[in-house]
């Protein structure tokens, strides 16, 4: 089931079967509708590029605060807000070029 534009499972790791891929730990916080439309956009968006990312949700309000969460949803990626709000596919896959950039 590791195909695009799905929304991602708990736990599940889009392009796992890549290892040579960098990995990176997202976590989403929010409620279940939002956090699931997210994260179908988040594997439409970053699918092709060559990254492995490992999905959990959180929808704990109070867990999220503690990590200065005040949207929904955010994307937490490796410990840092990465995005915030349902934003386009296109921002999503600049933000990761990006990061896919600074990793080089």
């Amino acid at each position: 089931m590791n195909e695009a534009c799905h929304s991602m499972q708990h736990g599940e790791v889009l392009n796992a079967e890549k290892t040579e891929y960098p990995f990176f730990h997202a976590v989403l916080y929010g409620d279940k509708v939002s956090t699931a439309k997210f994260s179908k956009r988040l594997s439409c968006a970053i699918k092709h590029l060559p990254l492995r990312v490992e999905f959990r949700y959180e929808y704990d309000t109070l867990k999220a605060v503690e990590k200065g969460v005040m949207k929904d949803p955010t994307l937490v990626l490796d410990g840092e807000i990465f995005l915030e709000g349902l934003v386009q596919a296109e921002s999503i896959t600049e933000a990761f070029e990006k990061v896919l950039l600074e990793k080089e």
